[in-house]
């Protein structure tokens, strides 16, 4: 047996997937998640899948690993120990900013800035400078590079971001900087912006390579324990991490740039929704990740997950090729309150992985949203296959002392928890739909997570959406999806050059330059070269405009006709963005061009149910309260019961390892031949 294990670890629970190679089995479990050193849960989830699945330590072909533990590292403002070099005059770098309100604040009077990543005292400026072109004005003064680092290590400071101007033309200041203290310090982590992110725009790239440095430590310390751990018990096993932009690399290059992890965790869950739309024969989809902590939607075209190369953690721009995922404040674990003016809350808080709700008996004091499932009879006594067993007693007692201060039932306040739980992550959809021009009732849902099942018609009720897809173990399709997945590396090239007088041979030199360093990059990761896509694109907008737009370049095309392209499609492009185009009336400049090598990879493959009878009998009865009827039985469905075009209708719950689907009075489901649980709106 040679099993490929997928290991999600997220703030509440680790999700594991093992697959047997030889037969295509598959073997699920999850396990509660260790924030205090992220490896445990991870090793543990090894452990309990290899006794899942009946194997030994040493029949582990490889493993692969999604997290997010660099952004919970950002969300717990884990700010110690940072510092920032820059170039000399440009020390209040981080407090000019973007000098703009976020959107949403009508009045600046009324915004509060961010915390600063780093205070003025521990910024130092380095005299030197580099031209726009690269070329030397001023040379490195490393003397005052010295003194600048052993002040900022006697000031506390072990991670060190170093930014200098110009340095993605020329990067030689900035890697003498880092060589310099380097020797001088060789305990203390250093991030080169060079390195990080290549780009033009000194505050988007400083930030970036502030929240790089800020992760290292804790990426490299449990990637590093897991990886050593891992070898000792089952040898040299390839050990593979998830990244943001949905492509696997080594866990050693992961950890020299964890940056690239921060959507690590729900990338793996866009690119299984992706994989299971396509078997249930859906192209268009909106995913759904109900967490323990949060929930994660994204959109996907034409069996395309959309990329961007902007994203905001928290308040904190980072520019770094990522999926296009909106995260939302809202998950099982997430706490229901009332605030100061007597409103019932749900969220941003969370109970985690410990103490967890109410209903899991491990001290947690607060109601949540997975109590509110409990009171209402949505959810079964014991989660997990039987291996977490719930207190419905102290939830209900939870709900009837939030009901009192509401001065309604206990039903009626859990009731309207799972209500605003779901106001809130149609929020997040409307964000990567509507506020686009595009209207979510013509797209599917792919709902999974622990709690997605819990949510998909509820939420599919929002918001128009008629036909909803829970795949098979939706508790665990994010760790699914890093069995899919491809080896990918991003590269970017800052030149700025006008469609009037570029010279086509030097934009074509640097796209294949870039070509180069991803073949052989890949290739390194043990991948051959004729599975190797080179895919090009550029960053392109209208001369005197601020933000540029990705012009993809077809596949195949180089040369003069690669830039004649890039010029053509990007008023094409900029029409379907912004609604409008200069075609004929401004001058074009582009900005960066782009190269993303994608190694190919072996897919497991996922073999139809067999031609098991497709209804089955339901288990159980249990009283179920919607609001519009009160208190109903409903029949209990076993999901391994339902063979293909087994269907159910509601109001009806469908239990199974790690998750609940619930099926409300309007809805009927229906198993599809891969094992979806397909969830259809009633006419």
């Amino acid at each position: 047996m040679a099993l490929r294990i997928a290991i999600d670890t997220g703030g509440t629970f680790t999700d594991v997937i093992a697959l047997d190679e030889e037969t295509g089995d598959q073997f699920a479990i999850k396990t509660p998640s260790t924030p205090a050193d992220p490896s445990l849960g991870l090793l543990n989830g090894i452990d309990e899948v290899l006794e899942a699945a009946g194997a030994a330590r040493t029949g582990i072909g490889q493993i692969l690993h999604g997290t997010t533990t660099a952004t919970n590292a950002v969300l717990q403002h884990r700010f110690e120990g940072l510092g920032l070099l820059v170039t000399e005059g440009f020390r209040h770098l981080i407090e000019i900013a973007r000098q703009s309100v976020p959107d949403g604040y009508g009045n600046s009077f009324f915004w509060v800035k961010p915390k600063r990543l780093v205070p003025l005292h521990l910024v130092r400026e380095a005299a030197g400078r580099m031209r726009h072109d690269g070329s030397e004005l001023a040379p490195l003064d490393e003397d005052g590079v010295v003194a600048a680092a052993d002040e900022l290590v006697a000031l506390g400071v072990d991670r060190l971001a170093v930014c200098l101007l110009h340095s993605y033309a020329n990067p030689a200041h900035e890697n003498r900087v880092g060589e310099l203290v380097a020797t001088r310090h060789p305990g203390i982590h250093v991030s080169l912006s060079s390195v990080v992110l290549p780009e033009y725009r000194e505050y988007e790239r400083a930030m970036t390579t502030l929240i790089d440095v800020m992760v290292k430590p804790y990426c490299k310390t449990y990637l590093g324990h897991a990886e050593r751990s891992i070898r000792e018990r089952s040898g040299p096993v390839p050990f593979l991490i998830m990244q943001s932009n949905g492509g696997i690399v080594t866990s050693a290059k992961a950890a020299e740039k964890p940056v690239t992890m921060l959507v690590s965790g729900p990338a793996g869950g866009v690119l299984g929704a992706t994989h299971m739309a396509r078997l249930a024969d859906y192209r268009d989809v909106l995913t759904l990740d109900v967490g323990g902590t949060s929930t994660d939607v994204s959109l996907v075209r034409n069996l395309t997950p959309q990329l961007t190369s902007h994203a905001t953690i928290e308040s904190y721009p980072v520019k770094s090729p990522m999926l296009d995922i909106e995260t939302v404040g809202t998950g099982g674990g997430s706490l229901a309150w009332i605030d100061d003016y007597g409103a019932l809350k749900v969220g941003q808080q969370s109970a985690g992985a410990d103490p967890g709700p109410i209903c899991y008996g491990r001290g947690g004091a607060e109601p949540t949203v997975t109590d509110a499932g409990l009171v209402l009879g949505r959810l079964p006594e014991a989660l997990i296959g039987g291996g977490l067993e719930l207190d419905a007693n102290a939830a209900r007692a939870a709900y009837e002392e939030l009901g009192r201060k509401l001065e309604i039932p206990a039903e009626e306040a859990a009731a309207g928890v799972l209500e605003i739980a779901s106001a809130n992550q149609v929020h997040g959809i409307r964000r990567v739909t509507t506020t686009r021009g595009l209207d979510p009732g013509d797209y599917a849902m792919v709902a999974f997570g622990g709690a997605g099942g819990l949510f998909a018609a509820e939420v599919s009720d929002f918001l128009g959406i008629v036909t909803a897809v829970v795949p098979p173990n939706p508790g665990n399709l994010s760790a699914f999806g890093l069995h899919v997945s491809d080896v990918k590396r991003d590269y970017v090239r800052t030149c700025v050059r006008q469609q009037s007088s570029h010279d086509a041979d030097e934009l074509e030199a640097l796209w294949a330059s870039l070509e180069r360093a991803g073949r052989n990059e890949i290739e390194a990761e043990g991948v051959a070269r004729d599975a190797i896509d080179l895919v090009r694109s550029a960053d392109v907008r209208y001369v005197g405009e601020g933000h540029e737009v990705p012009v993809p370049i077809p596949p195949g095309t180089t040369g003069v006709d690669a830039v004649a392209t890039m010029w053509r499609d990007f008023h094409k492009v900029h029409e379907s963005t912004f609604g409008f185009h200069y075609e004929g009336r401004q001058d074009v400049e582009v900005v960066s061009l782009r190269v993303q090598a994608v190694g190919r990879v072996h897919r497991p493959e996922i073999r139809p149910l067999g031609s098991a009878a497709g209804d089955a009998a339901p288990v159980a009865s249990r009283r179920v309260y919607w609001r519009a009827s009160g208190w109903i039985d409903c029949g209990i469905w076993r999901r391994g019961d339902l063979g293909v075009g087994g269907s159910v209708t509601g109001p009806a719950i469908v239990e199974e390892y790690g998750s609940t689907t619930v099926v409300p009075e309007t809805w009927r489901s229906t198993v599809d031949r891969y094992g979806n649980l397909i969830l259809e709106k009633s006419s």
